[in-house]
């Protein structure tokens, strides 16, 4: 006996892209913010000769390289998020910097790491179920979704935070 998928309505389809809509634009401007406030100081942030400074204190030698690192990653994988462009990329981008974060806020409780896990939970989500069709990635030729590039997300930005951690 075969069973067949449900019908799918219009509004159902379009209440899912809304939905990864909220997500990317929520993860990812949030993203893009913290970024922006590394590197230029916009939204009173501290900018980036206290980043870096901050990086220092952190452990992260040298800075500049590490802070700079930093704020361009969220910077630009908020800014893939939110535009819903290389979601693959965007969240290996946002999860490799995100689980340095946590690495970073761990040891003052998980209430303190809980911003970094959500935006890697949310990241992981885009890299397997895709942007939704409200992006720029949909109906291209890179628009990539699914197991596979969904696990190749996750695989890649911990291999990448893993080496920031070692070489840190």
């Amino acid at each position: 006996m075969t069973t067949t998928a449900p019908h799918v309505s219009a509004a159902d389809s379009a209440g899912t892209d809304i939905g990864l809509l909220v997500l990317r634009v929520g993860s990812g401007g949030l993203l893009f913010v913290t970024g922006s406030e590394k590197l230029f100081g916009w939204f009173n942030g501290a900018g980036w000769q206290r980043t870096t400074e901050s990086f220092e204190g952190m452990g992260y030698q040298p800075g500049k390289v590490f802070g700079t690192l930093a704020g361009l990653c969220e910077f630009a994988g908020g800014a893939l998020l939110v535009l819903g462009l290389l979601t693959p990329l965007a969240a290996a981008v946002v999860i490799g910097t995100m689980i340095n974060a946590v690495h970073v806020t761990w040891p003052h409780g998980l209430v303190a790491a809980s911003s970094a896990v959500l935006l890697i939970v949310a990241a992981a989500a885009l890299g397997f179920a895709g942007p939704g069709r409200i992006s720029l990635d949909h109906d291209r030729p890179w628009h990539r979704r699914g197991l596979a590039w969904g696990l190749g997300a996750v695989v890649l930005g911990a291999v990448a935070a893993a080496i920031t951690l070692a070489v840190k």
